[in-house]
């Protein structure tokens, strides 16, 4: 799952923790994939630190505020991924060309090592076209949530676009009740 637009309101960068507004449906989505034996894996860019808007300590502390915040709802999130990084940074140590920024697979391959993950099983999902190639990319189904810049993206980048997402959903509890009603994504539980 994207972060910013998907899990919480998409306010730009959030530069400040108090900043961070779950958007609803989200601890539900989350707890419903915790019931039906998914993992919920948090997969962002965060090129805010290399842009220099915010040092990395506070992605780190968005991120547990977040977590910690879904966990009083009963929701559990199994691992969160982020590239600070931007080819075009501010900042030289995040000055690179990496392999983490998505739509680029190098935070699903560290999820993958650290985690069981069965890619035949699995789906991306977020509010921006590059969510939805970066699924496609690592060989899992692409979602798109119209929620943060998702409406944009469905009615102004999507037609432009050689690959679709294979769904487009009105939030994370819509994508996920897509997931959990796809019987090839969890035939054998």
């Amino acid at each position: 799952m994207d972060r910013d637009g998907t899990l919480n309101e998409q306010m730009g960068y959030i530069n400040h923790h108090s900043r961070l507004v779950i958007l609803p449906g989200v601890p539900e989505a989350v707890r419903l994939l915790n019931q039906s034996g998914f993992l919920a894996v948090i997969v962002s860019n965060q090129s805010g630190v290399a842009r220099g808007y915010f040092p990395i300590e506070l992605v780190h502390r968005v991120n547990s505020i977040l977590l910690a915040s879904l966990e009083r709802e009963g929701a559990r999130v199994d691992g969160v991924y982020f590239c600070p990084h931007h080819p075009r940074a501010e900042l030289a140590e995040y000055a690179v060309d990496c392999d983490c920024r998505k739509p680029r697979t190098g935070l699903i391959d560290q999820a993958r090592k650290d985690f069981e993950i069965d890619l035949s099983r699995s789906c991306a999902v977020g509010d921006r076209y590059h969510d939805v190639e970066f699924g496609h990319r690592a060989g899992i189904r692409g979602i798109m949530v119209r929620t943060g810049y998702g409406r944009g993206e469905v009615d102004y980048v999507l037609p432009g676009k050689p690959r679709q997402p294979d769904f487009i959903a009105d939030d994370l509890l819509d994508a996920v009740h897509w997931i959990l009603n796809r019987k090839s994504l969890h035939a054998h539980q």
